[in-house]
């Protein structure tokens, strides 16, 4: 609920402090005191666009703000959480408009996009007047309304899982059904590569050293000449292992008579033996090179291959099986995503059969509740002041599909008068008559409320007597599950406020200025008796107001 509203130099207010209470606020006012001001600064701090006429005159910039309690609101704090905003029980809307036209939205001290103070602003207060956004007269909130009426909001929200979960699977097929030819394309190339590279016969051992052995096998000619020389210059009989055989046999000889030789010796002797070590190595290696019956120009045949390969898969020819490995596995996929289709039709269909049931039973609820509800504020309308009007909540397929919110949409038809054709709520022409049919689906939804303050500009326009005397009445009926706020030129309607507001304006030398206060027991009846007798309030209209407020009051 509303709890406080403070306003600075905005239009003809200059500094305001408002508090509010639970139920009925009644706001009266002489005509042209100002009492569209305050609407006008709920209005901003609901997040409508700013004009910068509005900041008061000589002022650099206006400003409004308004606290709400939202202890009992699980939307509005839902909604807070969700835009991190911290609430603590409270939602403090503020806004900044500069003259030069620039604007400024605050939600819990926190900037804000006007887009968002919006939304939240839908979630806080419902204003029914003239020229005021309504709720009322959009198509979602119609249908909530009628929902809420009939008690199917549950049902709606297990519809639209199902619906949800439809459109997801849906979009996953598409997907896969719009790429079904780049996917064959995809199939075919990658069968290709697979069979060509298999039939490379490729082994982890030969792709780690085909490299080092065909440079071995291109230049075998020059090692072996190489090594031949290094063999004839070890292993002959004047050769260097027969040198260090002769030179270790001295040193022996000397070393029996100076045993300080013995480092000398062991370096010359293990030279020999070193020597003997390489003779039979390369002796060895000369014999594996000349057994080797892969001929260079085989080997070179095969490397050409596999670098082929490798350019075409853009990689190293060691990592060629790792490529192979890798286009099996995506082959492998697309034979799941062929069977993914196949999959996700079941799957939707059986979701479509689910959602067709439950929405066929959703769509008889609300037929019949929309009868219901038709009826209810037919007479509430009549009771109203509004002989021959009538209500019709119009139900209108959608075309065949799965759908969130089920198989119709809703549309809140009136006429206000017998022998007229029925109309959408949002294009009757009269903003009074627009209010009491406000008023009457909110009082026959008003366990439904989306919003927990209820504004009513002016709803008694064109109105008098019992009739006024009704409007009140559902006006506090209607309090008693949400606040109301209510400006009223009828004494009849402002009787019945808990609380009661006047709007006055002045002229000083700065200029025209609005103010408005909260009325104690005695200046609430002076304030109905000016507006039953006029300027020149008498005892008998005193006495007049006294009675209608009290009688009000027990209701």
């Amino acid at each position: 609920m509303l709890s406080q509203l403070s306003v600075k130099n905005l239009a003809v207010v200059e500094q305001l402090d408002l508090s509010f209470e639970l139920g009925m606020s009644t706001v009266t006012g002489e005509t042209g005191a100002g009492k569209s001001i305050l609407l006008q600064a709920l209005s901003l701090v609901l997040g409508v666009r700013a004009d910068s006429n509005l900041v008061r005159y000589g002022k650099d910039k206006a400003e409004v703000s308004a606290v709400f309690s939202v202890n009992h609101s699980k939307t509005v704090q839902k909604f807070l959480t969700e835009h991190s905003f911290e609430d603590e029980g409270e939602c403090i809307l503020r806004r900044v408009i500069s003259s030069d036209g620039r604007s400024k939205a605050f939600i819990n001290g926190s900037s804000a996009p006007l887009s968002m103070m919006r939304a939240l602003g839908d979630l806080l207060i419902d204003m029914h007047g003239q020229n005021e956004h309504q709720l009322l007269l959009r198509a979602d909130q119609q249908l909530q309304l009628l929902d809420g009426f009939a008690q199917l909001d549950n049902a709606k929200n297990a519809l639209n899982a199902l619906a949800r979960e439809y459109q997801n699977l849906h979009h996953n097929l598409q997907q896969l059904t719009n790429n079904q030819d780049i996917i064959e394309q995809q199939q075919a190339l990658y069968t290709h590569q697979l069979e060509e590279l298999d039939d490379a016969m490729l082994t982890q051992a030969e792709l780690d050293t085909i490299e080092a052995d065909f440079k071995i096998s291109a230049n075998a000619q020059s090692i072996v000449e190489k090594v031949s020389t290094v063999l004839n210059q070890l292993d002959t009989e004047s050769g260097i292992n027969s040198q260090l055989l002769t030179l270790s046999a001295q040193l022996s000889e000397a070393l029996d008579i100076d045993q300080q030789l013995q480092s000398g010796f062991d370096l010359v002797n293990s030279a020999q033996l070193q020597s003997q070590e390489a003779i039979y190595e390369l002796t060895q290696y000369l014999s594996k090179l000349s057994s080797d019956d892969q001929s260079a120009e085989a080997m070179e045949a095969r490397i050409s291959e596999l670098y082929n390969l490798g350019r075409k898969h853009n990689c190293p020819i060691e990592t060629l099986l790792t490529v192979r490995d890798q286009i099996a596995q995506k082959l492998n996929d697309i034979g799941s995503g062929s069977s993914s289709i196949a999959e996700l039709n079941q799957q939707l269909s059986s979701i479509a059969e689910r959602y067709h049931i439950k929405a066929q039973a959703l769509s008889t609820a609300r037929e019949k509740k929309a009868q219901v509800l038709s009826q209810r504020v037919t007479d509430a309308m009549q009771e109203l002041g509004m002989p021959g009007s009538a209500f019709n909540v119009s139900l209108k397929q959608k075309i065949d599909g799965v759908h969130l919110n089920g198989n119709e949409t809703v549309d809140f038809l009136v006429k206000t008068n017998m022998g007229q054709d029925f109309s959408p709520l949002k294009k009757v022409a009269s903003g009074g008559e627009l209010s009491r049919i406000s008023l009457a689906i909110s009082v026959v939804g008003s366990h439904n409320e989306s919003t927990p303050t209820l504004i009513f500009d002016e709803v008694d326009v064109g109105i008098s007597g019992a009739v006024a005397e009704v409007v009140g009445q559902k006006l506090k009926q209607l309090s008693q599950h949400y606040q109301i706020i209510c400006i009223t030129h009828l004494a009849q309607v402002a009787a019945f406020g808990h609380q009661h507001l006047r709007v006055s304006k002045s002229q000083n030398q700065a200029g025209a200025q609005t103010a408005v206060e909260h009325l104690s027991t005695t200046q609430r009846i002076d304030e109905v008796a000016r507006i039953l007798g006029g300027s020149s309030i008498t005892e008998k209209t005193r006495n007049a107001a006294e009675e209608m407020i009290a009688s009000s009051q027990t209701l």
